[in-house]
């Protein structure tokens, strides 16, 4: 939730940028949507990933769905273990939390939650939108998910539910193409939304990592920092 007017607290800068944690965390104070405008009923971004690692890609989409959509607040949600990436090496969940948190820290619309990370098992959306609604159940949910996983939405966990508790944007390159009609989804629930083009992928990342190649402004200052402080991805 969006942060608050500073308080006395005993937390350090990276907890306080947490602050919004699920699960019993104190509510802070509202700013204004990202347009200015104070709703009545929260507008709440939730950007799910595996963010291994996150990148400026991941940032960019999650600002102009901000945008587009007026939001609140974005909440991005590291996954604990992707249920589609079962039979692939993953960093370590710590490791990619504190690279969000680093990754977001300059944006106030923008918070990270454990609540994937800290929930035994392997990670479904259905669990994160019920965990997300439970705390906030005053809030208009919106899901931020890529283009190409739009295909498969209605093979997900829980799927109609899933779609009642959020409504999911789909982010796309400029130029991509794809008729929601003709992949059975729902338009009422799914929207298709082109942002800014950044040909930025993280297995890409990881890639030129492990060959020792620059990655710098492809992932924020921070967290290539991080990368190489940590040993990542070599």
């Amino acid at each position: 939730m969006s942060d608050s007017t500073p308080l006395a607290s005993s937390r350090t800068p990276l907890e306080s940028r947490t602050m919004s944690e699920l699960g019993g965390a104190q509510m802070p104070f509202r700013r204004p949507s990202a347009r200015g405008n104070h709703h009545a009923v929260p507008r709440i971004g939730i950007m799910g990933g595996t963010f291994d690692p996150i990148h400026n890609g991941h940032l960019v989409a999650a600002s102009e769905v901000s945008w587009v959509y007026d939001l609140d607040e974005v909440i991005f949600v590291p996954t604990g273990r992707p249920v589609f990436k079962l039979d692939k090496s993953v960093t370590n969940a710590e490791d990619r939390y504190l690279m969000t948190v680093i990754a977001t820290a300059s944006n106030p619309k923008f918070t990270v939650s454990r609540v994937d990370i800290d929930r035994p098992g392997v990670t479904y959306t259905i669990d994160t939108l019920r965990d997300i609604r439970a705390a906030r159940p005053d809030a208009e949910l919106f899901f931020i998910t890529g283009a190409d996983a739009v295909a498969e939405i209605m093979r997900w966990k829980d799927a109609e539910e899933m779609l009642r508790l959020a409504h999911f944007v789909a982010v796309s390159r400029p130029g991509y193409s794809s008729d929601l009609r003709k992949l059975d989804v729902p338009t009422r629930s799914v929207d298709m939304l082109e942002i800014p083009a950044l040909a930025i992928s993280s297995t890409d990342v990881r890639r030129r990592s492990e060959q020792g190649e620059p990655v710098w402004y492809l992932v924020p200052d921070g967290v290539v920092q991080y990368i190489s402080k940590h040993g990542l991805y070599r």
